[in-house]
């Protein structure tokens, strides 16, 4: 009669790094990433040796910038085992789950500084917000993104709006004068101008969660609904809620009326999270443009276009 798996048993913490993760980091110039992505399967199992944890699956399609893992601790309670793609900004989801201590997110509950790796609440992962129509699914997202907006802690190590967006001005300034985003360049350059005149007056200086949308809020025990996947910073809450605006663009786009629906949106949120309508509808179409951009020179054309076509709406 085979004996039952132990926390941290090789032959069953076969560890098989996800296509799509390959395929997005695989690439990079970097040989910090190339040599992670190599030591990960290693990387993992020594990790759950060492927390005493017994691997059940890793998910698949997966993400692409981090693998996620599915486990159970000693005590048999289940978790994610999560080890996010080195770079500057690596350790700084632990750091809000940290600071956020379950509050609106799932709950971190170890983390490795040598490895990288977070030992993070189980959530369902199978159920999002997306699940949801949409008038519940926002009101359900914008309760939750409420309780993500405390003061950063004192010595924090997150990058400021005005940072971030200072990065990739010439990103955008590059991608815009691409063949294939010739018509857009108007909307490019009314970004670039938003860049410039948003974050000169900030209203305020929170931490956010840095990329806020349906798809990042999961089900859970503890709370209805928890976010998950920072990609935290600190600057206003209107940065944080333009992406959440963005969500489900081609549903707006199939609809009668996308672009009085959009600004409708756009006001509704604003007005139930007491933010500024103008600031957002600006923080929203630079989002909007920025990711078109991206999408665009990644060779995502259609998302790119209708990314595109929303900030036109606005």
């Amino acid at each position: 009669m085979a004996s039952a798996p132990q926390p941290g048993d090789r032959d069953t913490a076969r560890v098989h790094v996800p296509k799509r993760l390959l395929d997005a980091m695989g690439d990079s110039p970097a040989s910090a990433v190339r040599s992670w992505l190599d030591a990960l399967p290693e990387t993992v199992e020594r990790q759950l040796a060492a927390w005493e944890l017994t691997l059940e699956r890793v998910p698949t399609p997966g993400g692409r910038h981090s693998l996620v893992a599915l486990v159970q601790q000693a005590d048999g309670t289940p978790a994610a085992l999560k080890f996010p793609a080195p770079g500057p900004d690596s350790d700084h989801e632990g750091a809000a789950l940290a600071h956020w201590n379950g509050w609106g997110a799932a709950r971190l509950l170890r983390a490795d500084p040598d490895t990288g790796a977070l030992l993070i609440e189980r959530l369902r992962d199978a159920v999002s917000l997306r699940s949801l129509p949409e008038p519940k699914a926002l009101l359900e997202a914008a309760g939750t993104v409420r309780r993500l907006w405390v003061a950063p802690p004192e010595g924090h190590p997150f990058a400021s709006v005005t940072g971030r967006t200072a990065e990739e001005r010439e990103v955008l300034r590059a991608l815009g004068t691409g063949a294939w985003a010739a018509d857009a360049r108007p909307l490019t350059d009314e970004a670039l101008e938003l860049r410039e005149a948003l974050p000169a007056e900030p209203p305020e200086e929170v931490l956010l969660h840095g990329d806020f949308r349906q798809g990042k809020v999961l089900a859970g025990e503890r709370a209805p609904w928890l976010a998950v996947g920072p990609v935290p910073v600190v600057g206003e809450r209107a940065y944080d809620l333009a992406r959440l605006v963005l969500d489900r663009c081609e549903d707006l786009a199939a609809g009668p009326g996308p672009a009085a629906a959009a600004r409708r949106r756009i006001t509704k949120l604003a007005d139930s999270l007491d933010v500024d309508r103008d600031r957002l509808r600006g923080w929203t179409l630079y989002r909007a443009v920025e990711a078109g951009l991206r999408r665009g020179a990644a060779g995502d054309r259609r998302r790119a276009e209708l990314l595109l076509e929303f900030a036109g709406w606005l």
